[in-house]
């Protein structure tokens, strides 16, 4: 600041992540993007949050506090799957774990506002995208509020940001206030009401009464709860008998035009002034099934071009959310690409390593986005399902940026890719079909008739791009959807031929239909048929390659009887497995929601609804694990001792069908003793010990 001649900052943006100049990282993407906009801006990267002295570092800035976990939601960043602490941090010099607080963005809005009472704080970044409506908290084992009520913040921005706070900064520099800013794409707030004049679908039930054209319409919002009588979901209950004589009618109160949800389909409403109104946080916090129902409708209400506002009650306020974001065009995309990066951490770091860094330093994102919907990710909901991409020639200007600036580059790109390898342009063939469009996938149940499979664009870049002298090699790491790339054999041969160093990363999750259903996977035909092509392409190339599956534990939906199958199915394929990822309940994907409450949001919400059958508990959890590893010595006690409880002893043995050898006489002292070490009393989190009831199922 001395250097530049600041007094002040306009922005100050507080982090968890160590500041790193390069556009993989948020807080460096929305820094640059401010400064292009001519603001001042701040960061204050990983502060102490014991007290406030690094919040005051750069003095108060002029207009807000950004405040943004860092590129992880910061309980994922900082416990494992079996809800132990991480002893790392790959976001920090070493990888030194503990240099940010749980809950950060809510720890971090503490300290700014006890820094500067006055001063707005702006929510940012993935864990404030996941924690927007009230959200299932697989650490503590319940429903959290929204995160901008626990936080107290004025205003949170969710997805790919840009927009919202290119808006914000510059109505605040022209004196408007926060409490002004109501009708801003990507953004939700509160306050004491719902929007005065809107039209209301009601979404607060599951289970209508028969006679429901019969519905008392419309009502009027009360914003006085003493002349009306408000359910704890905020819906009114207004007593259409009531002698008009002793009302009292308030001119600044403006009725609110209630439509039961089934009877939308029968009214003419405005996208434009209509909200749908959750069920409330009380509500979904004792009603699993409530809380399913209102993950559905969040995740239908997700296509910028037809999603509604939605509206969640919390106690006395009302948190409205309002439509995502328009997706960045293709040149507004490049604009954020080709900002003044610096490519590489901040000099205050001197040589430390950053594990995170390392291992993008010499990648190159190409687009945003993705359209397959998986149940248990996270990308939907913060980058959306529609592909933004970038132009070949950004890209190819950043590959030689990479190439004559970063240090210690040796003439590898080491991914040109994004939330996924193969979704580069790839879009629906008509405007108008996917501005109407609610489906949660574009590849599943199969692939949409109206989705482009295309992959022409994303070839010729791969070409273009190992052509650039100075580049030796460009590899492939990003998710590979490969029930979209055998659509397309040239691409296929094209990837084989030049981009795989031997072995490709892919996801099939699993291998039975069950599980399969839940997570919006494609079967294992997809998975073959791509198998044969990579494998003649590989031949035909004179290489050696080999596919590295990788798979889920323990999903809900998913019985041990599944994991066995997939199990027998690895031996058969020659296949062992050693990266098994056991799933992690992340905040409002639709998986989570099937994890908390049984049911499966896929499919319209009742309480009659068929309840799924969760894996629970840290042994069942494990053991799931286990079988995916039937090679490891170490779990063969534990696999034996299943088997006979599942009454399929006949897998035991060694036979090329059968799954464990059988135990011999010198192993049963072994086994005795692994079987005890793992039914061992263990110290268990007030999670742990409340999902132990699920082992019982």
């Amino acid at each position: 600041m001395d250097d530049l001649g600041w007094d002040s900052c306009d922005i100050i943006i507080v982090t968890g992540d160590a500041y790193i100049d390069h556009p993989s990282f948020g807080m460096a993407v929305m820094g640059r993007f401010l400064e292009s906009q001519g603001f001042r801006v701040g960061i204050i990267p990983q502060p102490n949050w014991q007290s406030t002295s690094d919040f005051t570092s750069l003095g108060e800035p002029n207009l807000f506090f950004g405040v943004t976990a860092g590129n992880m939601d910061s309980m994922i960043n900082r416990y494992t799957a079996d809800l132990r602490m991480r002893n790392d941090d790959a976001y920090t010099p070493y990888g030194e774990g503990g240099k940010r607080p749980d809950r950060a963005v809510i720890v971090y809005t503490q300290r700014c506002k006890e820094a500067y009472s006055s001063t707005p704080v702006i929510l940012g970044g993935i864990e404030a995208s996941l924690r927007r409506i009230a959200q299932y908290d697989y650490w503590s084992n319940k429903v959290r509020r929204s995160v901008l009520v626990d936080s107290a913040a004025d205003i949170l921005l969710f997805g790919n940001a840009e927009r919202a706070i290119a808006q914000i900064a510059h109505d605040l520099s022209l004196g408007k206030s926060i409490n002004e800013l109501k009708d801003i794409r990507g953004t939700a707030f509160s306050q004491d009401t719902p929007p005065k004049g809107w039209t209301e679908v009601d979404s607060t039930r599951i289970d209508w009464p028969n006679n429901i054209d019969k519905h008392p319409n419309p009502y009027e919002y009360q914003s006085n709860p003493g002349n009306t009588s408000t359910s704890s979901d905020g819906s009114c209950s207004g007593n259409t008998s009531t002698d008009s004589s002793n009302t009292k009618t308030d001119e600044a109160e403006i009725p609110i035009r209630i439509i039961p949800m089934p009877l939308q389909g029968k009214s003419k409403l405005d996208p434009s002034t209509t909200y749908i109104r959750l069920p409330s946080f009380e509500k979904v916090s004792k009603d699993p099934a409530l809380y399913a129902h209102t993950s559905r409708i969040l995740h239908l209400e997700s296509n910028p071009h037809n999603a509604r506002a939605l509206v969640q009650k919390h106690g006395g306020k009302e948190i409205i959310i309002n439509p995502p974001p328009i997706p960045l065009t293709t040149e507004e995309i490049d604009g954020i690409f080709d900002l003044n990066y610096q490519r590489r951490p901040h000099p205050r770091y001197g040589d430390a390593r950053i594990p995170a860094f390392d291992m993008i330093k010499h990648s190159v994102n190409i687009m945003r986005g993705c359209f397959g919907g998986c149940t248990f990710c996270s990308i939907t909901e913060h980058e959306g399902r529609i592909i933004q991409s970038r132009s070949q020639e950004s890209i190819l200007k950043e590959i030689e940026a990479i190439r004559d600036k970063s240090p210690g580059f040796t003439g590898t790109i080491s991914d040109l890719g994004g939330p996924t390898a193969n979704m580069y342009h790839l879009q629906c063939k008509d405007d108008k079909i996917q501005a109407s469009c609610r489906r949660l996938s574009c590849v599943y149940p199969g692939i949409c008739e109206n989705l482009l499979t295309d992959h022409k664009p994303t070839t010729q870049l791969y070409r273009k791009a190992r052509s650039i002298p100075g580049v030796k090699r460009v590899a492939i790491a990003s998710g590979l959807r490969y029930d979209l790339a055998i659509t397309d054999p040239e691409y296929v041969k094209e990837l084989v031929t030049h981009h795989v160093g031997g072995y490709l990363k892919i996801a099939p999750e699993h291998t039975e239909s069950g599980p399969l259903s839940k997570m919006m996977k494609p079967g294992m035909d997809s998975y073959h048929k791509f198998k044969k092509m990579f494998d003649h392409y590989s031949k035909e190339a004179g290489k050696k390659q080999y596919l590295i599956p990788y798979f889920i534990a323990a999903h809900p939906g998913c019985e041990d009887e599944d994991m066995l199958q997939l199990a027998l199915w690895l031996k058969k394929e020659k296949l062992r497995v050693d990266q098994v990822q056991t799933f992690y309940p992340s905040p409002m994907a639709l998986a989570t929601a099937m994890y908390h409450s049984e049911r499966n949001p896929l499919k319209k919400v009742t309480y009659k609804s068929d309840r799924l059958k969760i894996p629970r508990g840290y042994e069942t959890r494990r053991l799931q694990k286990m079988i995916l590893r039937y090679h490891d010595t170490d779990n063969w006690p534990n696999i034996r001792k299943a088997l006979l409880e599942m009454n399929h002893g006949e897998l035991i043995g060694s036979g090329p069908n059968q799954l464990v050898p059988a135990a011999t006489s010198r192993h049963h002292s072994r086994d005795k003793k692994a079987s005890n070490k793992f039914n061992s009393k263990k110290p268990m989190t007030k999670t742990q010990k409340g999902n132990k009831r699920g082992n019982r199922r």
